[in-house]
């Protein structure tokens, strides 16, 4: 009975990732056939990402969704990282409540956020000409409660005592927010920096409802593939991203595991001085 459990946990586990994974794997083999759709394998060949990077509209959406990708998430993650701070020294009711009102755009359809972002920049005057800007408010307001989420848990493992330490020793309040503080919760910041570029590259619900005349990538893989099938070269740029942001998700890791050891040294250090 418990070998039957087991296998059944393991066999569960590995359904999962296969469904996860499988798709992805397919699109990056597809990539390298030399037929114009994924449809069916023609060949080895590298000529989708020779395509590529010789068309200009793909290259315009990927300026337009790098630089919306890193302006909101720098935007957003210093809006959030403050505003975890805040709530973080709100009385306990108090923050319950604004913690409730600010994951929920978290639940919230993206359908429902980009219409109703899309009415306001209408009723505050922001052309759909100025669609740059209305991509960049738009993901800098739902990235900012993911960075809260990710920053929250950093400064709760934090001890508070820290920043009343620093303030005796003579920091000023924002020398020990600047040196103290926030380095302490940098992981959880790094985290949320990550999260919020993430999002912001794989939105496509919102951005399609406030990008106006701006295009990203989304944007625009859904207008040539609604028109003519997935060509393979939007497989070989899905394939680019995947690589880029499992690079960065590794550094991250890395890193975590590395301050980690670090950390558990500098403990070993001290109990032995004790």
């Amino acid at each position: 009975m418990k070998r039957l459990l087991s296998f059944l946990k393991h066999s569960y586990i590995g359904l999962i990732v296969l469904f996860m994974y499988l798709p992805i794997v397919v699109m990056i083999v597809m990539s390298f056939t030399e037929s114009r759709t994924a449809v069916q394998w023609r060949g080895f060949s590298f000529g989708a990402y020779t395509t590529l990077f010789k068309d200009p509209d793909v290259l315009d959406a990927l300026i337009t969704t790098l630089v919306v990708a890193a302006v909101s998430s720098v935007v957003s993650t210093l809006i959030g990282t403050a505003s975890a701070i805040g709530l973080h020294s709100m009385k306990r009711r108090p923050r319950k409540v604004v913690e409730s009102f600010t994951q929920l755009p978290m639940v919230n359809p993206d359908l429902v956020t980009g219409v109703s972002m899309m009415l306001l920049f209408a009723f505050i005057g922001i052309k759909q000409s100025n669609g740059l800007l209305r991509l960049i408010i738009a993901h800098t307001t739902f990235n900012i409660p993911y960075v809260i989420f990710s920053v929250l848990p950093k400064l709760r493992q934090s001890s508070d005592s820290l920043y009343e330490a620093a303030m005796d020793l003579g920091c000023s309040p924002f020398q020990a927010l600047t040196k103290v503080v926030i380095p302490d919760i940098m992981p959880g910041i790094v985290s949320g920096l990550i999260l919020a570029f993430t999002l912001s590259i794989d939105d496509f619900a919102i951005s399609l409802f406030t990008g106006g005349t701006s295009m990203n990538l989304s944007m625009l893989i859904f207008s040539k593939t609604a028109k003519g099938g997935v060509h393979t070269k939007f497989c070989a740029l899905s394939a680019l991203m995947f690589l880029v942001v499992g690079v960065l998700l590794l550094i991250v890791n890395l890193r975590s595991i590395h301050q980690e050891k670090v950390a558990a040294e500098q403990k070993k250090k001290v109990m032995r001085k004790a």
